[in-house]
């Protein structure tokens, strides 16, 4: 059988993933609208696309789909990934995503939030900026509704900072109440009826501009069932990055869920989640069994700056140039 082929969407920076799926057995094929984008160059095949508010978006990917016998779309930022869960019918084939409205609660975190009371899953205490109680608890955080790489976030120790950030901030925003306990990271996968086949738990010993830098897996059963079970409420499918805080009281409050690939997908790689197999084998037809709790505990990640180097015609080079000077 031909390897599947899989179209990677915002490929940006995400050689890690790309090459992840190149190991795992797949073709690889990265699009993006910036030519210079690294994870092209980590493709077995590359394709410039229009920006994701183009209108011909859609249509360049669904050529891309034909083109190249395309069986697995899995978009590697969330810029697209309301616009592709809507059209997934026009696409054809998987996406690895869940449906709009699972899209539209990890978008909104203030929406979240109100559905994690709903459903009685732990959140901070948040309020939208004209409903902060008189007694609300400080430190608070003033966070934008729709953000991502810990953009249009402030911390206000008291009443007056609250209200500086809220009259200053150009995100629109909500409060939450800062968390004091330890931060983890918990990586689910989840198949096409929503069912959460592993959770990966992580320390975060370090993080920038939102993305971990530094961190290793835990095999804690109570994280793992806590991932599982926000997993299959909010019904992910395929890849969700989970963050939550173990608070001194036990409780474990969900402050954020994306639904790809975290940024540190290479420690729970490492660790052997497996996770661009079960993709392949959900594009297959396949219904993987759940194996949560199958994952090696201990394994440390600490990142580093790399790059790709092009020659004059864009294509890679993998030796350094000596010239003469």
């Amino acid at each position: 059988m031909a390897p599947v082929v899989v179209l990677f969407t915002c490929a940006g920076q995400r050689v890690d993933i790309v090459t992840a799926f190149a190991r795992a057995g797949a073709t690889t094929l990265a699009a993006d609208v910036d030519k210079l984008a690294p994870a092209l160059y980590a493709a077995d095949r590359r394709a410039l696309v229009p920006p994701v508010l183009d209108p011909g978006y859609i249509d360049a990917l669904r050529q891309l789909v034909d083109d190249h016998d395309v069986r697995l779309i899995v978009p590697l930022a969330d810029l697209d990934h309301l616009l592709l869960a809507t059209e997934r019918a026009r696409l054809g084939e998987l996406v690895l995503l869940p449906a709009p409205d699972t899209i539209r609660l990890c978008e909104d975190k203030y929406a979240a939030h109100a559905f994690f009371a709903e459903t009685g899953i732990e959140s901070p205490a948040t309020w939208l900026p004209g409903e902060v109680p008189g007694d609300a608890p400080f430190p608070v955080l003033v966070k934008a509704r729709r953000g991502f790489g810990s953009r249009h976030i402030y911390r206000a120790d008291g009443r007056g900072e609250l209200d500086f950030f809220l009259g200053h901030t150009t995100a629109e925003s909500m409060v939450q109440q800062v968390c004091r306990g330890e931060e983890f990271s918990i990586d689910v996968f989840c198949d096409l009826d929503a069912r959460c086949l592993n959770a990966i738990p992580r320390t975060m010993i370090e993080s920038k501009g939102g993305e971990s830098i530094k961190g290793m897996t835990i095999k804690d059963s109570q994280l793992i069932d806590h991932g599982r079970r926000v997993a299959e409420a909010m019904r992910i499918v395929g890849p969700a990055n989970i963050q939550c805080f173990r608070e001194p009281d036990g409780s474990l409050p969900v402050t954020d869920v994306n639904p790809r690939f975290g940024g540190g997908f290479p420690l729970p790689t490492a660790a052997g989640s497996r996770y661009p197999e079960l993709a392949l084998a959900l594009a297959a037809g396949e219904r993987p069994e759940p194996m949560l709790g199958e994952f090696r505990e201990g394994v440390v990640m600490t990142r580093y700056f790399s790059q790709v180097v092009l020659d004059e015609a864009g294509e890679r080079l993998e030796e350094p140039v000596l010239e003469d000077v």
